[in-house]
């Protein structure tokens, strides 16, 4: 897909999260006088060494991306990673010596370190660059940035009632439908002993001859990486991203509320979207998602329930708009941030999934397996357990950003950092969100699988999670008490004479010399 014989107007750099059918500067640009510019590059798959079906999942969806393109009549000059093509900025500096445009359009990338470099070419080459908002979003940076001014805590229910209101969602005459503004008492339940029943598989997607190619070309270069490349299952073009969507209200979201904090051994997915990585590089409008989730309740409320629809909305319209608005409030700095000091090295079996932590096993295992954990998975089993063990936040979340196929920056950093890490000190929640093992005992069957005993805080087979938990609480009580929500939880460290608090301490130094 190379075009090098005439000089564009304006190079059009498309980025891997950026294929957006209504993309705001293709719907600005004149394809007789306009070239799309697309780049693979080594340089974006081991800055953090990503899992492979990660990075499968952005050229499979370029490649399909590019070939539409030229099939819609633009000029796509596409280099594959059998260019050679180093990073993205030394890309575009290539093809601003050889087809010297009179300007680079770029839309808002989904990260600072990308935006950083593309404006740096630029200024290099002296050439024009103008950046796009991002049309794809709700809310703009902008936006939220003057939602945010003067606060002194941002709430993301409140952010999420303003656009609930702002844009007419799941509202009857100025107030919230059905008289609540969520339905969290509805949700989040466990399953029973049984475990699911008759639960939805999927949809499986068929591999075709890009994609087959983008496989191979990602075993070839990138088969050392940790995790398993096949079976290969996300949707890497339009059609499948609806597909994908269409699959998920259909089949999982009538249950999709009320289980979805559960978490069961040998099932990754459960009731959950899988929508995404769709929504992340833009096969996928949220919009669409929002408004198919609640033309299902209006066509049929029986089957499907308000929690249900309402908690689904709440984590694209509130949760999605809201973290992306922390990104680019706060970074670079940001991402530096480590409130508690934590300095711990990953241990090995993250990259393995060899614990005898059943839990940890399972979660980490799934993420290796597939690319993906759910939502619960990642935050009070892996990131619990990173910040209880006091991991070193900035290894953390590069491991985050390179092992889940939805991961990019602007969403995966706070929500690792600010959410399960509690690392960025309380601009994303007001406490951390820590638990002994009787949560995941609550949430799972991970415990009755496990050699460990939850129900022991300390001594030999005890659950480490109880050690290091009440450990945490020690260490930070000071600072924890701040926080009304932590302080009946704290109060139980008064029960303990100093015998029982060293010994908790000692089991959790222990763990955390040897977390095997």
């Amino acid at each position: 897909m190379s075009v090098t014989d005439s000089r564009p107007r304006n190079l059009i750099l498309i980025l891997g999260d950026q294929l957006d059918a209504k993309h705001p500067a293709l719907a600005a640009a004149d394809p007789a006088q306009d070239r799309v510019l697309m780049l693979e590059t080594a340089d974006e798959a081991t800055h953090v060494r990503s899992h492979p079906q990660r990075i499968a999942v952005f050229l499979a969806a370029m490649r399909h991306f590019a070939a539409r393109l030229q099939a819609d009549g633009w000029q796509v000059d596409y280099r594959k990673l059998s260019d050679g093509v180093e990073s993205l900025s030394s890309g575009l500096a290539n093809a601003l010596e050889r087809d010297t445009p009179d300007a680079v359009w770029l839309v808002e990338p989904g990260e600072w370190r990308v935006r950083d470099a593309l404006t740096q070419c630029c200024e290099r080459h002296t050439c024009a660059l103008r950046i796009f908002d991002d049309s794809h979003f709700y809310v703009t940076t902008e936006r939220f940035a003057q939602w945010a001014k003067g606060r002194k805590q941002l709430t993301m229910e409140y952010f999420y009632r303003e656009q609930r209101k702002h844009f007419d969602v799941l509202m009857e005459d100025g107030e919230p439908v059905g008289g609540a503004w969520n339905y969290d008492k509805d949700n989040r339940k466990a399953f029973s002993k049984k475990g699911p029943v008759d639960l939805p598989r999927p949809h499986k997607f068929d591999v075709d001859d890009i994609t087959r190619e983008v496989l191979d070309d990602v075993s070839a270069l990138f088969g050392d990486h940790a995790g398993r490349l096949t079976p290969f299952r996300w949707p890497v073009t339009r059609k499948d991203a609806l597909l994908a969507l269409d699959d998920f209200i259909q089949h999982r979201l009538p249950l999709y509320g009320r289980y979805q904090d559960a978490m069961w051994q040998g099932e990754p997915f459960l009731y959950h979207a899988l929508i995404a990585s769709a929504l992340n590089i833009k096969l996928l409008n949220p919009r669409e998602a929002v408004d198919a989730a609640i033309a299902a309740w209006q066509a049929d409320p029986d089957r499907y329930p308000i929690a249900a629809v309402e908690g689904f909305v709440r984590q694209i319209l509130g949760w999605r708009e809201f973290i992306r608005g922390v990104y680019w409030l706060h970074m670079p700095e940001y991402k530096t941030r480590n409130h508690y000091g934590h300095n711990a090295p990953l241990p090995d079996w993250f990259w393995s999934g060899d614990t005898t932590m059943n839990c940890l096993s399972q979660s980490v295992g799934d993420t290796l397996r597939n690319g993906y954990a759910h939502h619960i998975q990642r935050l009070m089993v892996i990131g619990n357990y990173a910040t209880l063990a006091g991991l070193d936040p900035g290894a953390v979340c590069d491991w985050y950003l390179s092992v889940y196929v939805d991961a990019v920056e602007w969403v995966e950093l706070p929500n690792t950092l600010g959410m399960a890490l509690h690392g960025d000190g309380g601009v994303v929640g007001s406490k951390p969100y820590v638990a002994s093992g009787a949560y995941i005992n609550r949430m799972s069957n991970y415990c009755s699988g496990c050699q460990f005993t939850v129900s022991k805080r300390t001594g030999d087979n005890a659950c480490p999670f109880n050690a290091l938990y009440w450990d945490f609480m020690i260490r930070n009580r000071e600072a924890l008490g701040r926080s009304p929500r932590m302080r009946m939880v704290l109060k139980n460290l008064d029960r303990w004479d100093s015998n029982e608090l060293a010994e908790i301490q000692g089991d959790a130094d222990r763990h955390r010399g040897h977390p095997e």
